[in-house]
């Protein structure tokens, strides 16, 4: 079968969709939707959603076979590179291509975000909510042969998928991860650890990074067992104390001690060597991606109740997204590049963080983003800040704006 990497078109608006064909939404969730402005019609569209998948670069040779396992056409996405859509059910786990590391599930709204950072070779970039790892992948992809991602996630098994991730797919040469409150992160660029630049370094006999593997000798695995329960112990005091569970051999970690890779920093300092490019991709909601909702079918709909609609929950939400914003921008070089996004649709989880964010923050400037001009999406209710809506998009729907830091 030939490869047909044909442009997109858009599904018809949910509004045309009839309601009954929409899966049967509880009370508790409509009210919900209503009291956000949302309109209920938008999961009807869940079974017209392409799955999409991002090839490895250089890898575009696998679609072809691809379309032969599947039994389908592989459509480019026109508006982002490297991306391509399949039908909605498609399960992509068992293909060759997706087994070899050839291709990433990932969907376009998800891939419009990494595309916003701008990220280019050489940066050293800091994603802040990294599990469970597929932008983390897309953005090693863009750095080529200089720079840094650093990957941090507060949930230790999460984040142990992202680093099966940037194996499976050999892309983890200039990667690291810690187990971290994002909240309070403050690890630096990897620029400023430079091996040679260790003589800071006031005890000789401290033991340095070596090179990482995931077969590590009895007595490296009974330190790093006792800086667990030490960290947990300090964390139960107030402190909070990041866990690396992975670094690349061009990650700048090998040949550092702990207190090299953890010296403090003055934010003044930050300003000249923080992380060129930040993704805050914020724990949400979730009900902006339709097949996430239509999850709790199976789940049952009382943890929606749980998850989603508790006002408790909610509030916490908010409050922690602001708290990661406010860090990840921190953590910002001046003339950096910061990009906040949630697969929510409730303005309090996007536009109110926002606002609340740029009041607090006078050195942060929201930014255009170029690229969305031929993007499938809106503005917000924020002048510069986007929102791909399900219905209209024919992507999962997310929130997206972008910042930059000035000088003052």
């Amino acid at each position: 079968m030939a490869a047909s990497y044909r442009s997109q078109q858009l599904v018809p608006a949910a509004s045309a969709i009839p309601m009954d064909e929409a899966p049967p939404l509880p009370p508790e969730f409509l009210d919900f939707l209503g009291e956000n402005g949302l309109d209920p019609s938008i999961y009807a569209v869940g079974d017209s959603v392409p799955r999409y998948v991002r090839v490895k670069p250089g890898g575009e040779s696998c679609l072809r076979e691809l379309e032969g396992e599947l039994a389908c056409e592989a459509e480019g996405v026109d508006w982002l590179p490297g991306f391509y859509s399949l039908p909605p059910r498609v399960q992509i786990a068992g293909t060759k291509a997706y087994r070899e590391g050839k291709l990433y599930g990932i969907d376009a709204a998800s891939g419009a975000a990494v595309s916003a950072m701008g990220i280019a070779e050489g940066d050293h970039v800091l994603d802040l909510c990294a599990a469970p790892g597929a932008k983390l992948c897309m953005m090693l992809d863009a750095l080529g042969d200089s720079g840094s991602v650093t990957g941090v996630d507060v949930s230790e098994h999460r984040l142990a998928a992202c680093r099966t991730m940037v194996q499976k797919y050999a892309i983890g040469n200039r990667c690291r991860l810690f187990v971290a409150d994002g909240t309070a992160f403050s690890v630096i660029p990897a620029r400023v650890h430079s091996y040679n630049s260790c003589e800071s370094t006031t005890n000789e006999k401290a033991q340095t990074f070596q090179e990482w593997t995931s077969r590590r000798p009895w007595k490296e695995r009974k330190r790093a067992a006792r800086a667990r329960q030490s960290a947990t112990s300090k964390s139960r005091l107030g402190y909070q104390y990041p866990e690396i569970i992975f670094y690349g051999k061009h990650s700048g970690v090998v040949g550092l001690t702990k207190d090299d890779l953890y010296r403090t920093v003055s934010d003044n300092e930050l300003l000249h060597c923080g992380y060129d490019k930040v993704l805050v991709d914020a724990e949400c909601t979730h009900d902006g991606s339709v097949r996430h909702i239509q999850k709790f079918e199976q789940w049952g709909w009382e943890t929606l109740q749980q998850r989603v609609l508790d006002a408790e929950r909610t509030d916490n939400l908010t409050l922690l997204q602001l708290k990661l914003l406010i860090n990840g921008f921190r953590l910002l070089k001046v003339g950096g590049t910061l990009v906040y996004s949630t697969c929510s649709l409730t303005v309090a989880q996007n536009e109110d963080v926002v606002d609340q964010f740029l009041e607090e923050n006078t050195s942060a400037v929201l930014q255009e983003i170029d690229a969305a001009a031929s993007w499938p999406c809106k503005s917000g209710r924020i002048p510069k800040t986007l929102r791909f809506n399900p219905s209209t998009s024919q992507t999962s729907g997310l929130f997206v704006a972008k910042f930059t830091k000035i000088g003052l």
